[in-house]
């Protein structure tokens, strides 16, 4: 497949959102509230820290939540003082704080959320809060550190290739992906992308290997028990390939289609199942293949070209 203007479709926000986890950008100094705080002090809480909403907790564990509009709710019906446990929301969607950080601008997105309460994964614990004014903060400061060390990193491994004495060069590197193991999400595509900017190789051409490692890893994570993703680096061209043993693929051009997806249930409360995975990566590719046996598994091929490192 043809690659079309890259540039302008895939730039360092995109990509950012897929490398950093949501533990780099959430706020952990978060105020709180128990189930037992009076609805008159949730309104002195909310006025005098200026916040529209705060997590409810019990034992260090999220209970629930309590909105402004929550709140407001409660005047237009009377006002009577009781606790916030009577108004809040119990069932309360949440994310885990060492996810990728496009799980929590998807679920902020698609529930129309103000703030998604972020959870450690090991304890179960409250640890922080993510709203889209953290998003934006955290991303932007993220891109100065990144600034600079691309600088560094440009200044140490130009013309990698051109150094080389070889009729022909090229770079081998294997990733093993553990199925089902969410905590280890992104780490792949984040891996390759730091190893292809050491190299010298142009920011644009990371992005599109990044983007589109990233959702093939997804794909082996939450659909099979496991597999690997090899990328060669050659002088004028990247390939990568992305084998599992899951269940395969039982009609490859539905699967194609902007917004299919047979994901369970599961996947879907995770932020994921929204039918655009193999959509991305064929958006980032200039040739993209595919085959797929049922119950034996799945061969994803791509190629990016290069035409300058």
């Amino acid at each position: 497949m043809k690659h079309e203007n890259k540039e302008k479709t895939i730039n360092k926000i995109q990509e950012m959102v897929y490398e950093l986890k949501i533990g780099d950008v959430m706020k952990q100094d978060v105020i709180t509230v128990e189930p037992e705080t009076l609805m008159s002090e949730l309104r002195t809480i909310l006025r005098d820290t200026r916040i529209s909403g705060t997590p409810v907790v019990k034992n260090d564990k999220l209970v629930g939540i309590i909105s402004i509009e929550d709140f407001i709710k409660w005047l237009t019906e009377g006002g009577e003082d009781h606790p916030v446990e009577s108004s809040m929301s119990s069932t309360v969607k949440t994310a885990y704080s060492d996810e990728p950080l496009v799980h929590a601008i998807s679920a902020l997105e698609k529930h129309g959320y103000g703030r998604l309460p972020i959870i450690e994964r090991e304890t179960g614990k409250l640890a922080g809060i993510v709203t889209k004014g953290t998003v934006i903060e955290g991303l932007l400061r993220e891109l100065e550190i990144d600034y600079h060390e691309d600088e560094i990193r440009r200044y140490r491994a130009s013309h990698f290739f051109e150094d080389i004495i070889a009729d022909k060069t090229t770079l081998i590197f294997q990733y093993n992906i553990e199925g089902n193991n969410f905590s280890k999400a992104g780490t792949v595509a984040s891996g390759l992308k730091k190893t292809l900017l050491r190299l010298g190789i142009g920011p644009v051409i990371c992005r599109r290997v990044a983007i589109a490692a990233y959702e093939s890893e997804m794909n082996i994570i939450f659909y099979t028990e496991g597999g690997n993703i090899t990328v060669f680096v050659h002088s004028k061209l990247i390939q990568m390939e992305a084998k599992d043993t899951g269940p395969g693929i039982p009609d490859i051009e539905k699967a194609l289609e902007p917004g299919f997806s047979t994901a369970p249930d599961w996947v879907r409360e995770l932020g994921f199942g929204a039918g655009m995975g193999l959509v991305n990566i064929k958006k980032c590719a200039d040739e993209f293949k595919i085959s797929s046996d049922v119950k034996k598994g799945t061969d994803l091929n791509i190629t990016i070209k290069m035409e300058a490192l």
